[in-house]
């Protein structure tokens, strides 16, 4: 559910704060990432 007053109106990617904002997954409209952990390739 998106809460933050600057996505609701103009979405997160045009906040001037958006590269440094913590929340954007948990109050605004950005997806959360989808899988785990990355899997190191084989052989490190």
């Amino acid at each position: 559910m998106t809460l933050c007053p600057i996505a609701l109106a103009v979405g997160c990617a045009k906040c001037p704060a958006f590269s440094v904002c913590p929340l954007k997954t948990v109050i605004g409209d950005v997806p959360k990432p989808v899988g785990g952990k990355p899997v190191d390739p084989p052989g490190k």
